[in-house]
């Protein structure tokens, strides 16, 4: 039986080409694969169980008294606190200001000006022929 597990076991592991997926599904399946070799060469489970013959009568069980019962004491209930509520705050209500009454400033009365006309000067032109013509022109003008 084992020799049958054993070439069934190195058929799979050289057996080309047998799983090609992720590098994390090829951890998984080569961690499945060790376990299961471990369990075959270690005696263990199904494959390393010793053969029984079948007249043999089952070994005695001996039944011993259940430990005594412990109670523990029941656990400790905290109540919670109870619940904060917070209200809103009040509003606040503020006057306005007083008002401030200035007194008018009194009038000012400004006297204006004395007003003093100048005569306008008059200036006189005297005319004096230019050309022996018929024109004249104003006096220093040539």
């Amino acid at each position: 039986m084992k020799f049958l597990a054993t070439v069934a076991l190195l058929t799979v592991v050289l057996l080309p080409g047998a799983a090609f997926a992720g590098s994390s599904t090829d951890a998984a399946l080569g961690l499945g694969a060790f376990a299961v070799f471990n369990q075959i060469l270690g005696g263990v489970g199904i494959f390393g169980a010793p053969a029984r013959p079948v007249a043999v009568a089952p070994a005695a069980v001996v039944v011993t008294p259940p430990p005594p019962v412990v109670y523990a004491s029941p656990p400790v209930y905290v109540a919670p606190p109870a619940p904060v509520y917070y209200a809103p705050a009040p509003p606040v209500y503020v006057a306005p200001p007083a008002p401030v009454y200035y007194a008018p400033a009194p009038p000012v009365y400004v006297a204006p000006r004395p007003v003093y006309v100048a005569p306008r000067p008059v200036v006189v032109y005297r005319a004096v022929p230019v050309h022996r013509h018929a024109r004249w022109a104003p006096h220093g003008h040539r």
